[in-house]
């Protein structure tokens, strides 16, 4: 642990105390210490490491670095080294996608994850944007590490790190500080100079020790004492201080030695500059003293000599800054591009996004400019990447390089990148390109028109895309993605489940973990759709070993998310609650809409047989705005959730701007999930004209089953059809609906949804005037059995059962008395016990209640 050696520490017995609470604690927290340089923060930190040691705890420090040369994640190869870790094997994964990044967070978060660890990163103001999202990670992640963080104030880099973090800001001594620190005789001249910064109050304390304090000329400023320690050391020892303050605050010490030409032991001479490391400045400030004497000429000689003696260095950046410090713009930006390839090859897209625009400002290319792009679509920089490859096609000299310019973006949900990569794919087909290449253009441009909402171009693009791109692996495995999307709903399922089986098989050939994953996330859709679901279930240990093999949390989602919904189809319903919210979990820190979005679906399944959840009701009330692909859909199934909740007025509201159903579009995926929400809100609303108009549409996927990539399962299309009939008062189509819709969910083998079938039936009968006991009772074991509390939320009897299933079909008293063979008196009691029991002032409610959470008798 570094130390000030005989400066002992005053002024800070609060921050002090709070260290020693922090200790005692034994659980994990984030810690940010702000001040101005020299304020003390390095102190406190050393402090809490000392208490941590007295207590027997592993202490392991980070130090950002001022200079722009540090390679990526820094500070953490660091902390990891000093952890006994690997940095280079835990720092060791590729990506494919952006967010494949987050598995070297877990690698890191798993290598640290020691109980009573303290971890202590200095200067975090200095720190790469990739290192502060390892930091945010990790505060996030280890439960039982301490990690305490200094900065200098102001500082925005940390501004999302406070929402979770306890804060310490440092401020000034008093004077009595001042002097307790630094003696008497000089304390008010002393705070006068210094307003009380520990760090300046400590450094004229020495000068008065050393000689170099004049009480007629004092110094102003920290760079006044160093300059004056300077004047009095060895003209060697100087141009070894002077080399190692242009490498950094911490130096290599062999490169001071080469590039000075001056022995190290000449640092012996400079104590009062140099820690008990001896390669460290004491402070940073007094390394930006020193580097502040030397002229414009001595810094590029000195440079230069730094840059030659590193020529067999693996810090590219390093090696960079001083080129370009000495003028030498050609070796810089080549040294600039190697540091940005690092930096991208481990995985901090941010500092490699900066290291290529460092080097494009040096001298700019095409080449330069797709590295950056990707660069930035990696770091979620979509307007750089946008920038980037509208300046690649602008520098591309020939018709490969303007595709290339062209395929640094890709399509998404929003429509701002679209529009930019729209006419950029359109041109780059006008080109005269390979056919791995066309291919690769032609599926990037299919996945631009599925977005785009141009489903009537998607067949012909896709399906020259994978003609052209058999023979290439690389364009393969985009064509097949974009032929995958492009046969949505039944009539593309046997193509789709095809198409899985030739990305398996790519994958294997190619021993490409994530190409198993999509195909096996394909397979399981399309088994879903086809209401095999136990066939769906088994494929799932494929799957399993594929996202483990990727590794990272996005994959693990991907899997949670299939599991769940399976789980949910299938009436396992506390499996799926808890697979889907750990999912949701995993992914809302990653991208948060996708992770939405999933979630918010499964719980509209769940809703059908539980009832709504806190989770959903909070996703329907503050749901992210979509993109406008997908909008509609968000509305449908927002207003189908608040009715489940019985809020009425709010689902209609959702469900009014929805327009008007002749203008619908929904997303091709989602075009059965979407009618059956529709068909269920207009009849809960009691919406028949609507419903009449949904119903034919829906009608033509009788037999079908109504999921979309797998984040839900809403049932047989026929229980949809049946209960819109129902509600219609169309019972003879409704009991052949939901007849059937019963035993297609039970060989589907979700049971839940059989029971929720007959359970209507069962109504139908009723208003047929048939028996339904047979029916009803079977519906009510399944219910019981399966836990479908939304069936059993009250405490009517079967004749008060019988008697509100007839109100919700609109029969009057009189008519409720002559279908039961009653007195018109008895009914009206029937009535009133009802609305009591259910906290009721109006039939109308009753009968909404009825059709959104409906109910078994208790004694049935």
């Amino acid at each position: 642990m570094e130390r000030y050696p005989g400066v002992k520490v005053v002024g800070r017995a609060r921050e002090l105390a709070a260290a020693r609470s922090w200790l005692a604690a034994e659980t994990g927290r984030l810690v940010l210490c702000g001040g101005e340089p020299g304020i003390g923060k390095t102190r406190l930190a050393q402090e809490l490491a000392g208490h941590a040691l007295a207590l027997g705890r592993e202490v392991v420090w980070g130090h950002c670095v001022e200079t722009a040369g540090a390679p990526a994640f820094w500070p953490w190869r660091q902390v990891l080294k000093a952890a006994d870790a690997d940095p280079d094997r835990v720092l060791a994964h590729d990506a494919e996608v952006p967010q494949d990044r987050f598995r070297v967070f877990d690698a890191i978060a798993s290598a640290l994850d020691r109980d009573g660890l303290v971890i202590v990163i200095e200067d975090v103001h200095w720190a790469d944007e990739a290192s502060l999202l390892v930091l945010a990670h990790l505060a996030t992640r280890l439960r039982n590490v301490l990690l305490f963080a200094t900065f200098r104030d102001p500082c925005p880099a940390v501004a999302d790190l406070m929402r979770s973090a306890d804060r310490i800001d440092l401020h000034g001594l008093s004077a009595d500080e001042v002097a307790e620190l630094a003696g008497a005789a000089h304390a008010a001249t002393i705070m006068e100079l210094t307003s009380g910064n520990p760090l300046f109050v400590t450094e004229i304390a020495r000068a008065v020790e050393d000689g170099t304090w004049h009480a007629d000329q004092p110094p102003r400023s920290v760079r006044d004492i160093v300059t004056a320690r300077l004047a009095r050391l060895s003209p060697d020892a100087r141009e070894l201080i002077r080399t190692a303050a242009l490498i950094g605050r911490d130096f290599d010490l062999d490169l001071a030695e080469a590039a000075s030409g001056v022995p190290v032991s000449a640092l012996d001479e400079a104590a009062t500059l140099i820690d008990a490391t001896g390669h460290r400045f004491v402070h940073a400030l007094t390394r930006d003293a020193v580097e502040a004497a030397l002229t414009p000429a001595e810094r590029r000689a000195l440079h230069r000599r730094i840059a030659e003696a590193m020529a067999d260095s693996t810090h590219y950046a390093d090696v960079a800054r001083h080129w370009n410090a000495c003028g030498a713009t050609e070796e810089a930006r080549t040294w600039t591009v190697r540091a940005a390839q690092d930096a991208v090859t481990r995985l901090a897209y941010e500092e490699g996004a900066r290291l290529y625009r460092a080097a494009a400002a040096l001298g700019d290319s095409h080449e330069v400019q797709v590295a950056l792009g990707r660069a930035a679509y990696f770091a979620g920089d979509l307007a750089g990447c946008v920038q980037a490859a509208q300046r690649a096609a602008e520098l591309a000299a020939t018709s490969e390089e303007i595709a290339e310019a062209a395929l640094v973006l890709e399509a998404a949900p929003g429509a701002g990148v679209n529009a930019i990569a729209t006419p950029l794919c359109d041109n780059a087909l006008r080109h005269d390109v390979s056919p791995a290449t066309r291919a690769r253009l032609l599926a990037q441009r299919s996945h631009l028109a599925f977005y785009r909402g141009e489903q009537h171009r998607l067949d012909e693009l896709s399906r020259e895309a994978l003609r052209l791109a058999r023979g290439d692996d690389r364009a393969l495995a985009e064509a097949l993605h974009a032929r995958q999307e492009a046969c949505p709903g039944p009539a593309g399922r046997a193509e789709r489940l095809g198409l899985a089986t030739e990305m398996i098989a790519l994958a294997h050939r190619t021993h490409s973990p994530r190409g198993a994953m999509w195909g096996s996330l394909w397979r399981i859709h399309a088994l879903v759709e086809s209401g095999e679901l136990a066939a769906a279930q088994e494929e799932l240990p494929a799957l399993k070993l594929a996202c483990e093999r990727v590794g990272g949390q996005v994959p693990l989602w991907h899997l949670d998310v299939v599991t769940a919904c399976i789980a949910q189809a299938q009436g396992r319903f506390a499996e799926a609650q808890e697979v889907g919210r750990r999912g949701y979990d995993r992914m809302r820190v990653i991208e948060r809409e996708p992770a939405s979005g999933a979630y918010f679906a499964l719980q509209c399944g769940l809703s059908c047989h539980l009832g709504p959840t806190e989770d959903g009701l909070a996703l329907a009330r503050h749901f992210h705005d979509p993109p406008p692909r997908f909008r509609l859909m968000s509305k449908l199934t927002r207003a189908f959730l608040l009715l489940r909740a019985g809020l009425r007025d709010e689902a209609l509201e959702f469900y009014r701007r929805s327009g008007p159903v002749a203008e619908w579009d929904l997303p091709a995926f989602f075009v059965l999930p979407g009618l059956v929400d529709a068909v269920l809100v207009t009849a809960g609303l009691g919406l028949t004209g609507d419903l009449r108009l949904i119903l034919p549409r829906l009608a033509g996927f009788r037999g079908e089953h109504a999921a979309g990539n797998g984040v839900a399962y809403m049932g047989p299309v026929t229980l949809a059809l049946g209960r819109g009939h129902l509600a219609l008062g169309e019972y003879e189509q409704a009991v052949t609906d939901l007849t059937a819709a019963a035993d297609e969910a039970s060989r589907a083998g979700a049971p839940a949804f059989a029971a929720e079938a007959r359970w209507h039936l069962a109504a139908a009968l009723r208003a047929l005037g048939r028996d339904a006991d047979a029916v009803q009772r079977a519906a009510d074991r399944a219910i019981r059995s399966l836990g479908m509390t939304a069936f059993t939320t009250t405490e009517l009897s079967s004749r008060e059962h019988e008697v509100a299933t007839l109100v919700t079909e609109g029969l009057t008293n009189r008519q409720i008395a002559r279908r039961l063979v009653i007195s018109e008196r008895t009914a009206q009691n029937h009535v009133q016990h009802v609305l009591t029991k259910l906290g009721f002032r109006t039939r109308s409610q009753i009968a909404a209640w009825m059709s959104t959470a409906p109910s078994t008798p208790a004694d049935g």
